[in-house]
C-alpha cells in the first residue's frame, strides 16, 4: 500500500467497520486496519456530531432528558450497537471467573448473561444522566458533550491496538487490527483529540484524557485476563472511554 493510500484506505476501513454508513472497503489487511484505528477519532467526530444534533433537537423540543436519550440512541443506531454488544460480552467474560479459554467462549456466545445486562444498564444510565445535565445547560452544550464522548471513545481504539498488545484469539476484527499501532501514533492521536476538544472548552480536552485513561485500565485487565484483545474488548474500550469522558464533563 502506498503511503498516499494509507489515510483514505484507513478511513474507509474505519467507517465501513465501525458505523452503519455504506462505505466500500477497498483494502482489508492489517496495514489498513492499523490506519483505521489511528483515524477512528474522525469516525467519532462524525457519529458524535450527528448524535449531538439529534439530541439537541430533541432537547429543544422535549427537554434535557429526552435529548440525552435521543443522543445515546442515535449513537447506538449509527454503530449497530456494536460497542454496546462488546461491553456486555466483556462483562460476562470477566464476571464468569473462568479460565481465559472458557471466558472467551462465553464472550463469543450470542446471549447476554446477568453481568452483561447489569453493566449495560448502568453504563447507559450514566451516559443519559451525564448528557441530560449538559442538555439542561443548553442544547449546544449537550451536543458538544456527545461529540467529545464519541471522539474519546474512538481515541481509545489506538491504545487497544498497540503493537505490544496481542490478539486473544485468531480470526475476526480483533485479530485483524491487534498489534498494528505504533505507540507514537497512539500518543499523537490522543494529543490531537484532546487538543481539539480543549479548543472548545478546556474541560472537554481533559475529559478526552480521562476517557482514554479509563479505557487503559480496562485494557490492562482484559489483557491479563484473556491474554490479549478481541473485537468485543475493543468495543468495550470505546464505551468505557466515552462514558468516563461524559462523567468527567458532567463533574467538571
Amino acid at each position: 500500500m502506498g503511503s498516499r493510500q494509507v489515510v483514505p484506505d484507513g478511513l474507509r476501513f474505519a467507517f465501513g467497520t465501525l458505523t452503519v454508513f455504506r462505505v466500500r472497503v477497498d483494502r482489508w489487511d492489517r496495514t489498513a486496519g492499523g490506519a483505521a484505528m489511528v483515524l477512528a477519532p474522525v469516525v467519532g467526530l462524525v457519529v458524535g456530531a450527528v448524535a449531538g444534533a439529534v439530541g439537541a433537537l430533541a432537547a429543544w423540543r422535549g427537554g434535557s432528558l429526552l435529548g440525552a436519550v435521543a443522543a445515546v440512541a442515535a449513537g447506538a443506531l449509527l454503530t449497530r450497537g456494536l460497542h454496546l454488544d462488546g461491553v456486555a460480552d466483556v462483562a460476562d467474560g470477566l464476571g464468569s471467573g473462568k479460565p481465559a479459554e472458557d471466558a472467551l467462549r462465553i464472550m463469543k456466545q450470542s446471549d447476554i448473561g446477568p453481568f452483561g445486562v447489569l453493566t449495560l444498564l448502568l453504563l447507559m444510565l450514566a451516559q443519559v444522566a451525564a448528557l441530560a445535565g449538559q442538555f439542561a445547560v443548553s442544547p449546544g452544550r449537550g451536543a458538544l458533550a456527545a461529540c467529545v464522548a464519541a471522539v474519546a471513545g474512538r481515541t481509545a481504539l489506538a491504545w487497544g491496538c498497540l503493537r505490544s498488545v496481542p490478539a486473544a484469539r485468531p480470526g475476526g476484527l480483533g485479530a485483524m487490527v491487534a498489534a498494528t499501532v505504533p505507540p507514537a501514533a497512539a500518543v499523537a492521536v490522543t494529543v490531537l483529540a484532546a487538543g481539539a476538544a480543549g479548543a472548545a472548552r478546556w474541560q472537554c480536552g481533559a475529559a478526552v484524557l480521562v476517557g482514554v485513561a479509563a479505557a487503559a485500565l480496562l485494557l490492562r485487565r482484559c489483557v491479563r485476563r484473556f491474554g490479549g484483545v478481541t473485537g468485543d474488548v475493543l468495543g468495550a474500550l470505546v464505551e468505557t472511554a466515552a462514558t468516563a469522558a461524559l462523567v468527567a464533563v458532567a463533574l467538571g
